[in-house]
């Protein structure tokens, strides 16, 4: 057993005997505050083990006094240099940083997750792609039934929202240049707005913005609730690709309802228009369907039938992502499925004003 940690004073020296370890100091600290002089000299050569407490006292002794520690031996020496590396004062507090500075600093780290995230989204389109043409090559792994399911959930259950919103916003288009058009006695022209922009743009953009809302947070928290519960992993464990089963079903009946989500949203939007040029306007419902097949190129319905899939990979791509992405806690979940609807809504407006560009320089205008 090892023998209580004691000193003798020597001249100008400290010379330490026993174990200097917590169970063993007893009263050394109290006698090491109240010693006459400072000692020049610390002997450890007697000393039989040295811990965390012990290097402690003997490395504040040699800093408060500056004295010279002799006679340790290797572990002692280790422990005792470990101790005083980390004798620092501890900062409470971050040093300020100029604002330029720390504004500078988030959009350094607002860039680089950005190019994460698009590297990741680029991947994933990867890992869909393979799951596609192996799915090709043997078309039993096609799971009907959850293509099904989807089209249900992504078309059918959307429906309602999706023909209010759109008929409010036909309403608002109408009643907002009417108020305009009514200044240059133009008022007609009315119609003009209302066809072009509902099957050229708004229709499909706001049914998008609407289902990366609905379908696509809905994506990001049901993969991630399994990618919590492990049924991700355990889905891998027996043989089953969480890609064929859960994404692709997903991405397939997004990409697919769309386009025909899109064209009911126009197609709602005119109707609501139409409702307000014949009840404010006085324009019959007649004249005003007639107007709209005169003045609204058939281009204009196949530049927002071709957006729509785009803009649903994209969509199912960003939610089924962020869904895979969840580690863990619950809390990440609704941190992804937040990131999915941003994530889906900046990728489509984006999209969109690449496709403005391409088509007009087409002559689809």
């Amino acid at each position: 057993m090892n023998s209580p940690a004691d000193f003798t004073e020597e001249d100008d020296a400290l010379r330490f005997s026993g174990a200097l370890v917590l169970a063993r100091l007893g009263n050394l600290p109290q006698r090491l505050e109240t010693l006459a002089k400072q000692p020049r000299a610390i002997d450890l050569s007697g000393i039989e083990r040295i811990d965390t407490v012990g290097a402690w006292l003997i490395h504040r002794l040699a800093r408060d006094s500056d004295a010279d520690v002799t006679g340790a031996n290797e572990d002692a020496k280790r422990l005792i240099d470990q101790v005083s590396q980390l004798d620092k004062p501890l900062q409470m507090r971050p040093d300020p940083t100029p604002p330029f500075i720390r504004v500078l600093a988030q959009m350094g780290a607002a860039t680089v997750s950005a190019f994460r995230m698009l590297y990741g989204l680029l991947g994933f389109f990867g890992a869909i792609l393979i799951s596609c043409w192996d799915i090709i090559r043997d078309p039993k792994r096609f799971r009907g039934n959850a293509i099904a399911r989807q089209f249900e959930v992504v078309g059918v259950d959307a429906l309602g929202i999706i023909g209010l919103m759109s008929f409010l916003i036909g309403i608002v288009i109408a009643q907002q240049g009417a108020v305009q058009l009514r200044q240059f006695g133009a008022e007609v022209f009315t119609i003009n707005l209302i066809g072009r922009i509902t099957l050229r743009e708004l229709g499909v953009l706001m049914t998008a913005i609407m289902v990366a809302g609905r379908s696509g947070s809905a994506f990001a928290a049901q993969l991630g609730s399994m990618k919590l519960a492990e049924e991700v992993d355990a889905m891998r464990t027996i043989g089953v690709s969480p890609i064929e089963a859960l994404v692709i079903p997903r991405v397939m009946a997004t990409v697919i309802m769309m386009p025909l989500l899109g064209f009911y949203a126009a197609l709602v939007a005119i109707i609501g228009g139409g409702l307000f040029c014949w009840i404010s306007l006085d324009i019959p419902l007649i004249t005003f369907f007639q107007r709209i097949r005169e003045v609204v190129p058939i281009t204009d319905l196949w530049v927002g039938l071709l957006k729509a899939p785009v803009f649903g990979l994209i969509i199912a791509m960003a939610g089924c992502f962020q869904g895979m992405q969840v580690e863990g806690n619950a809390e990440e979940v609704g941190l992804r499925t937040t990131a999915a609807v941003v994530q889906g809504i900046f990728l489509v407006i984006v999209l969109d004003a690449f496709f403005a560009v391409f088509f007009s320089s087409i002559g689809w205008v």
